[in-house]
């Protein structure tokens, strides 16, 4: 019995795409995600003619409530880390010298230099007069003067120089 020659099995032919679907560049979704895991942006979003993209950072709170802790009699659970150490040019304060502090008018950056180079623009044991400058707070690419609202010698700085700050957050203490 002779056997009749099959043609060769082919896969089912796929639909062409429609002519109007978007066409998405795997390069540019690459350099898009690239783009927001190398900057601080939190989520940004840019419009060029019909291509429109948005992009967001998940934040680090919403993935650690989604991800279950593992059961109490799989691994034991870990005292909290302790407290960070006081910064040595900053002396413990107490809740009584907070009530003098300078408090952050804004949220941004507090810088205790005009540059990397230079020297701060006031130490601790430093006389301050009404007026003299104390610190930089940088928000929105604009750099605020924090200015001294009273005469007097500065006895603690509170932040570091570079750390973000937040509203009415001390940032250092003038007696």
């Amino acid at each position: 019995m002779a056997r009749k020659a099959q043609p060769p099995r082919t896969a089912p032919a796929r639909k062409p795409a429609p002519s109007n679907a978007p066409v998405i560049d795997p390069d540019l979704l690459r350099t898009v995600a690239q783009l927001v895991a190398d900057s601080d942006l939190s989520e940004f979003e840019v419009e060029k003619g019909d291509l429109r993209i948005r992009a967001a950072r998940t934040p680090v709170a919403a993935v650690a409530s989604v991800v279950a802790p593992p059961p109490p009699a799989v691994a034991p659970l870990q005292p909290p880390p302790p407290p960070p150490p006081a910064l040595a040019s900053t002396p413990a304060a107490e809740p009584a010298e907070l009530t003098d502090a300078v408090k952050s008018p804004m949220v941004g950056t507090a810088y205790l230099r005009p540059n990397p180079d230079a020297k701060p623009f006031v130490e601790i044991g430093a006389r301050v007069s009404v007026g003299d400058k104390l610190l930089l707070i940088e928000a929105m690419k604009t750099f605020n003067d924090i200015v001294a609202p009273r005469s007097g010698v500065v006895t603690a700085i509170l932040v570091e120089d570079g750390q973000p700050v937040e509203y009415g957050e001390p940032l250092l203490v003038i007696d």
